[in-house]
């Protein structure tokens, strides 16, 4: 804690909007997984870390679930949701360049059978850069979608935050910086492209 008023963050510039998107490309290809969080209808939270693949323009992202998994009850409940990824570096101590991390919040729905052609190969291309490895995972269309156990999932992202480490080594005063979506550097939204995930990648079975 410190004596005084807190001091409100400096202005976003230019050219650290520029330096988000760059950062925001950095996280959606460098972070491991995905945290979501979702709400049951009683109202009670839960947070699930998933292997993700995302697409650009505009920002989404797309994960494997069991539709009997909590997180998927809760989204089969409610499409809203909120996540975060994270960067936490390579070295020991704190380093304050290389730990990184962003928030965002949105909707989730189940992808559909008419929509699996487009985002199926998205999702396992992501989870599975080795053509063997996906050949070997991969699950059928027909393991996605109804009465299978499984689904795709895709989170339309509608706001976006990263964290501001402008001013956190003078007040150590954790603070978030909101990079409008429309922001984005076209390198970040103008290809698909795909999170660096790892691990099996077919969608989670339990919660």
């Amino acid at each position: 804690m410190h004596d005084g008023a807190q001091q409100p963050p400096p202005q976003v510039t230019a050219a650290e909007l520029t330096s988000m998107a760059d950062r925001t490309g950095r996280l959606l290809d460098g972070a491991r997984y995905l945290n979501l969080a979702t709400v049951s209808p009683g109202g009670r939270p839960w947070v699930a870390t998933l292997e993700y693949a995302w697409l650009g323009d505009p920002l989404r992202f797309l994960f494997g679930s069991a539709v009997g998994s909590r997180h998927s009850r809760d989204i089969a409940s409610s499409p809203l949701v909120g996540g975060s990824l994270f960067l936490a570096g390579n070295g020991t101590g704190l380093d304050v360049a290389a730990v990184d991390g962003a928030q965002f919040t949105g909707t989730c729905s189940e992808v559909g059978a008419h929509d699996l052609d487009r985002y199926r190969p998205v999702f396992y291309e992501a989870v599975f850069p080795d053509e063997r490895e996906r050949a070997r995972w991969m699950l059928p269309k027909s393991s996605l979608r109804e009465p299978a156990e499984h689904r795709l999932y895709l989170v339309e992202v509608e706001r976006w935050w990263l964290i501001d480490t402008r001013t956190w080594e003078q007040d150590r005063v954790d603070r978030r910086m909101e990079l409008p979506l429309a922001e984005l550097d076209a390198r970040v939204v103008s290809t698909k492209s795909t999170g660096r995930c790892s691990g099996r990648g077919t969608p989670s079975r339990g919660d």
